[in-house]
């Protein structure tokens, strides 16, 4: 699959960017890990620019709607979209029809940060571990429901996998966004969930959740007692996502990388990074767009598999 990264450079340019506000459309429900980090950048990116920098939330059909309306604004850096792999990567995959052309409907601006999963339950379930969790999925087949940011979602897929590999009897119980399903798991609705520590850490803490196992191939280094799926019985799983930057396929390469660099700024700079970085779980990245581009054809590779084996599909 090619990638459309830049168009021609445009004689245009000369004023400067951007001359009036910008748009970040946010294709979850506001609460999430997407929308808190957006919502944080586009204020210091409001401050840096001059003009106001919009977030709006487009949720639905897997972030099939805020895709397809970003793919389909106009290419000229006014309107961007920060989203994980559902919108560049899962959603071409899965949807023979969509609305948008995969990865050729957008200009890849930067990987903004990854970060890592944990596997959290209700205290009502009777287990502690992940041994255990298996341990009791197998004995009560049907009997734990999780929760997902969508059919089809990168929390969906590697959950799915998971079941697949270990032949569990789990019931997916899919949300328009994370915010939504751990309010829900927390109320004991659903029983389980993959999902980033940012928004469950505290409620463990706190005695309202439990985590039982970190998704990542190493230890999470501020959680050093909670052990990996990997050493717990699945040698070499690993799940996590990421969030990017990018804009609709089009966009001039001078447009492209003023953008890159000030979103660069931000992500380095320390107060910003004490307070919405690394009190949020993240691991900033933003690589420059073309070597997001590259990333993001060898990210859709290893996803092609994953979904595969996962043998998640969608209607």
């Amino acid at each position: 699959m090619l990638l459309c990264i830049f168009s021609v450079p445009l004689s245009t340019l000369g004023q400067q960017f951007p001359s009036r506000p910008v748009k970040i459309v946010v294709p979850t429900t506001p609460g999430g890990a997407t929308d808190a980090l957006s919502r944080s950048m586009g204020a210091r990116l409001s401050e840096i620019w001059g003009q106001p920098v919009v977030v709006e939330n487009k949720p639905g059909a897997t972030q099939i709607i805020g895709g397809e309306y970003v793919a389909k604004s106009p290419p000229d850096g006014y309107t961007l979209i920060v989203s994980d792999a559902a919108t560049f990567i899962m959603n071409p995959i899965l949807h023979k029809n969509l609305p948008y052309d995969g990865l050729r409907a957008f200009t890849p601006i930067t990987l903004l940060v990854r970060f890592p999963w944990v596997i959290a339950v209700h205290p009502s379930l009777p287990i502690t571990t992940f041994r255990e969790l298996v341990a009791y999925a197998r004995a009560h087949p049907g009997a734990i429901s999780y929760g997902s940011f969508g059919t089809g979602s990168s929390g969906h897929i590697s959950v799915d996998y998971l079941k697949n590999l270990l032949g569990l009897d789990l019931v997916h119980v899919p949300y328009k966004g994370a915010g939504p399903a751990v309010t829900d798991l927390l109320s004991g609705q659903i029983q389980m969930m993959m999902v980033t520590p940012l928004l469950v850490e505290p409620h463990a803490r706190a005695g309202k959740l439990r985590l039982i196992a970190a998704a990542t191939p190493m230890r999470i280094p501020r959680l050093p007692d909670l052990p990996t799926v990997a050493e717990s019985g699945v040698p070499g799983y690993e799940a996590g996502t990421w969030f990017a930057l990018a804009g609709p396929a089009g966009m001039p390469r001078e447009v492209t990388y003023a953008i890159y660099a000030d979103v660069n700024k931000v992500l380095h700079e320390p107060a910003f990074k004490e307070r919405y970085i690394d009190k949020q779980w993240f691991e900033v990245v933003a690589n420059p767009p073309d070597e997001f581009a590259t990333f993001l054809q060898k990210d859709y590779e290893r996803w092609e598999k994953l979904i595969r084996l996962s043998k998640v599909k969608v209607e």
